[in-house]
């Protein structure tokens, strides 16, 4: 099949959280949303039809895993990322913020903290300040040719006895970095020895752009394997973040005890009736629509890329190596916070994240959800140019 990357859906009156929430959010409802990572890509037909089928079946009662949900799971990463997952290390989870914030309660005490590594999706800030525990940061070091580095110095001075718990985006959010096996290794290293737990956030891991290779945290090392917990989902590669279906890969039989029997007791571990069925879909039937989907996102960087190049030099697109969020750069505009999202919301009528929200390294940066038809971007890069221009 061929798929229409340049069909508009309207998703008005679907409940679109992109939508609906914006006067909330942003004190208006009439912007253009290229803020939260859904894809404005209809989720593909293979899905639909899967779900459709089941649905045809009017009964929706207590069920069981179908039989070949991991094992078509073990495939996918097995084909993808060359890691070798044993069944006994999965386990399905109700979404991944969520299953941070039950990391952080299972292996944590309220006098523990937990390091993050900003700018970085803000989640990983707020879940473990709302469960209450300090939040410890490391910053990420800025490079010259617009990318981020991890401070491994500064993280050995911040890293006391307490930091029990370390949140690791790979990829990362919001800048789209596919962190090397090298520093995954030194990374994992420094948390074994100080026998801190990695969460690695890999939701973003299947859409790796212009041949970039994502290397899942716990294959950097043994000792990454030793001390990790990751997590995956096909949600944001096929746009099904609404059925949530993400799972969590475990290799250490200590952590995985005390973790899934946790899950177990309370009846987390237990996925609803439609994730089963729509992660087969995607990860069976998927491989062509992905290809042709990160096809189209990489058109649509070059594209931002050469309209901010002609049309807004004050602003520098970041490259991602992965996902469908840009780093907008807008430093150049010389505006404060308050300034710049006033210029984005209130003259250019767009909704996108700012970068403060993503912490230290943030100011004066914008995160734009490019996963939208072309003709949708150029009207969202038409608006700001016009009121940059007034």
């Amino acid at each position: 099949m061929s798929y229409d990357f340049n069909k508009v859906i309207d998703r008005r009156h679907t409940g679109a959280l992109k939508l609906e929430v914006l006067q909330e959010r942003y004190g208006r409802a009439d912007l253009l949303p290229l803020w939260v990572a859904d894809m404005d890509f209809e989720t593909p037909e293979f899905i639909t039809q899967a779900l459709r089928k089941r649905l045809d079946h009017s009964l929706f009662g207590y069920t069981v895993e179908p039989e070949d949900y991991w094992p078509t799971v073990i495939k996918w990463i097995k084909e993808h990322h060359q890691w070798d997952v044993k069944r006994e290390w999965l386990s399905y989870i109700p979404g991944i913020v969520k299953g941070i914030g039950m990391v952080i309660n299972v292996f944590t005490k309220p006098d523990e903290k937990v390091i993050i590594q900003p700018p970085v999706y803000h989640p990983f800030r707020l879940t473990p300040e709302g469960n209450h525990r300090e939040v410890v940061y490391n910053p990420l070091k800025e490079n010259e040719d617009g990318s981020y580095s991890m401070d491994f110095d500064n993280l050995a001075k911040v890293a006391d006895s307490k930091c029990r718990v370390l949140i690791l985006s790979n990829p990362h959010n919001p800048a789209g970095i596919v962190w090397s096996k090298e520093t995954l290794a030194k990374l994992a290293d420094f948390c074994y020895d100080h026998h801190i737990l990695v969460i690695s956030d890999e939701i973003h891991c299947d859409m790796a752009l212009w041949g970039n290779k994502h290397t899942p945290f716990a294959t950097a090392s043994e000792k990454a394997a030793q001390c990790s917990i990751t997590f995956g989902a096909p949600s944001k590669t096929f746009n099904i973040a609404g059925i949530v279906s993400s799972y969590s890969i475990v290799p250490n039989d200590e952590i995985r005890q005390q973790f899934y029997s946790w899950l177990m007791a309370n009846e987390l571990n237990e996925a609803p009736l439609f994730s089963p069925i729509a992660t087969i879909a995607a990860f069976q039937q998927g491989e062509t629509w992905r290809k042709d989907m990160l096809k189209y996102i990489e058109e649509n960087v070059v594209f931002v890329e050469d309209y901010c190049r002609e049309h807004l030099p004050q602003i520098k697109p970041w490259r991602p190596q992965a996902s469908f969020l840009v780093w907008l750069d807008c430093r150049a505009l010389g505006l404060d916070h308050e300034k710049l999202v006033d210029l984005f919301v209130n003259k250019a009528h767009l909704a996108l994240n700012d970068g403060e929200m993503f912490g230290h390294g943030g100011k004066g940066f914008m995160r734009m959800n490019i996963g939208a038809p072309r003709s949708v971007l150029k009207q969202a890069l038409d608006q700001l140019a016009k009121a940059i221009a007034e």
